[in-house]
């Protein structure tokens, strides 16, 4: 029995010199490493910034990805949300409007242009909408910062046979009704969730609903009220006194256009 044990210690002796002899070096070295150590190893090599490092360069990224994805559910700001509304209420009707048809240049525009800035209003941006449709004679939206968006009736135009600066005239009116901010106060809504931002509920499709039913309302029917008128004339009449001709041409006007 003796013997039998001798033989045992001796042969499990035997293999764990023949396990040590076919060590790697590093496998022997890994056996006397004082894993204690690494931390001060790591701290002196300057590993353990990096890694702090990098975890706060993750945190950021992770705060960044955040503030990125609540922006997803931003609501346009003042400055262009009213472009977006009007350009998206023309889409909406262009089937009653007729705005997509074949028309050359009439030479509005620069014509337009010309009788702002006889009258001060330089570097101002606005689009003029040329529509093959009676529904509408001529109109005036908000668009971008500091741009207006005009509708021009084609039939109209025509049935009056105005000159390129009775239509000046007319878009001068609509300009100032815009500068006075009426078609935004004739909306009567309250409109203090634009800019806002809907991250984590759901957004108020009825908002969009009731704003375009009352952008239908004050361009087809409502309009503007007769206050709101008499101070465009009276701003029209004080600016175009200076220019006879012109003002002559204005009253004249009026008196053709005042029940359309």
């Amino acid at each position: 029995m003796k013997k039998t044990l001798i033989s045992t210690l001796y042969f499990f002796y035997a293999i764990n010199l023949f396990a040590q002899a076919n060590l790697t070096q590093e496998e022997k070295e890994d056996g006397v490493i004082n894993y204690s150590n690494i931390k001060n190893v790591l701290k002196s090599d300057g590993l353990e910034k990096q890694v702090e490092a990098k975890k706060e360069y993750i945190k950021t990224i992770k705060k960044e990805k955040s503030v990125l994805n609540k922006g997803r559910y931003d609501i346009p700001s003042e400055e262009d949300f009213w472009a977006m509304m009007t350009r998206y209420w023309l889409v909406k009707n262009a089937q009653l409007l007729r705005w997509d048809f074949p028309k050359p240049d009439y030479g509005i525009g620069p014509a337009f242009r010309t009788l702002l800035e006889k009258f001060g209003y330089f570097n101002e941006h606005f689009k003029i909408l040329i529509i093959n449709s009676p529904n509408i004679s001529h109109f005036g939206f908000p668009g971008e910062k500091e741009e207006s968006i005009f509708i021009l009736s084609l039939p109209f135009m025509r049935g009056l046979d105005l000159t390129k600066v009775d239509i000046s005239l007319l878009l001068f009116e609509d300009f100032l009704r815009l500068r006075e901010g009426y078609f935004k106060k004739n909306l009567g809504l309250k409109l203090d969730w634009i800019g806002g931002n809907f991250y984590g509920k759901s957004f108020e499709k009825k908002n969009l609903t009731s704003l375009m039913e009352k952008f239908d309302s004050v361009v087809f029917k409502k309009g503007f009220n007769f206050q709101q008128q008499f101070e465009v004339t009276k701003k029209m009449d004080a600016l175009l006194k200076s220019e006879p001709h012109i003002w002559s041409s204005y009253f004249k006007l009026f008196n053709r256009t005042r029940d359309i």
